[in-house]
This record gives C-alpha cells, sequence and structure tokens, in this order.
C-alpha cells in the first residue's frame, strides 16, 4: 500500500511540475500571469510609443522573488507610453511595480526594459484614461474611474 501511495504522490508531484513549468514559460494567457517575458530584446531607447496602439495588450514584467508578468492595456500618446489597471490597489504586479520600478514590457515580439512611475497627476492621468478609450473604444462616454491606476514607462 505505501509503494502505491509513494507512487501516486510522485506522479501528482511530476504533473504539479510540469503544470508550474507550462505557467512559467507560456503566459501571462488571458488572466493568468507568467514568468520572464521573453523576445527580441530592444535596448537602445525609445522616443515614440505610437507603435503599442498597434497592438490589443501589452505584457509587463516586474521583479520579485521571481519575475512576474501579466496582460495589460497600453497605450501611448503624443509618444508617452503608458499601462493601466483597474482596481489596481493590493495587485501583486502593481505593489512590486511601486516596490521596484524596473521592469519589462512586451509589445508585439520585442521586449523593452523600462522604468515604471505610477501616474498621480490628474491632468496626466486623464491624458492616459482617454488614449485608452480611443484605442479600446471602451470608457469615451464616462469620466475616469477614480479606482483605475496607470503608470507612465
Amino acid at each position: 500500500m505505501n509503494t502505491v501511495f509513494s507512487l501516486l504522490a510522485a506522479i501528482a508531484g511530476v504533473a504539479v511540475l510540469v503544470a508550474l513549468s507550462v505557467f512559467w514559460f507560456s503566459c501571462p494567457c488571458e488572466r493568468t500571469p507568467g514568468g520572464p517575458v521573453r523576445g527580441e530584446l530592444v535596448s537602445v531607447p525609445v522616443n515614440d510609443w505610437s507603435f503599442a496602439n498597434e497592438v490589443p495588450l501589452c505584457q509587463m514584467q516586474v521583479n520579485g522573488v521571481v519575475p512576474w508578468s501579466v496582460n495589460l492595456n497600453c497605450m501611448a500618446d503624443q509618444g508617452a507610453l503608458y499601462i493601466s489597471c483597474a482596481r489596481c490597489e493590493g495587485k501583486y504586479w502593481s505593489g512590486r511595480a511601486l516596490a521596484d520600478p524596473q521592469g519589462n514590457i512586451k509589445i508585439g515580439a520585442k521586449v523593452y526594459p523600462v522604468m515604471l512611475r505610477r501616474v498621480m497627476d490628474a491632468a496626466e492621468l486623464d491624458r492616459a484614461w482617454a488614449a485608452r478609450a480611443n484605442k479600446t473604444g471602451r470608457g469615451r462616454d464616462r469620466a475616469r474611474d477614480p479606482l483605475w491606476w496607470s503608470f507612465a514607462l
């Protein structure tokens, strides 16, 4: 009986490791976070991020004990790049971004090292909200949600 239990425990352990590996190497997926973003690393500074408006979502990687990435709205306005988050307070990735502003953003197949700055100025938040609304078509007819956060990169 102990041999059967040991075998089942080993199989379960391998299944968990396989599932974690798939998660780690293939996500972020939809709302499931992932590990480090992968793609062609672009190290030259970007002066105009308007190409971010051509992709539906970006993958933002923040640093913690392990790299952590999530899918987010990304939008450009007058060359500046923003990412946004609804009800962001308390989310793991936003807390890490506040604690360590260095990260990587994947736009299309390319990865860009960035510094994140939480936008607190109301006028800049309104510009980021309008850029998001123009890109996604959502929110054009209403004021910016007070629980909505934006980071400038």
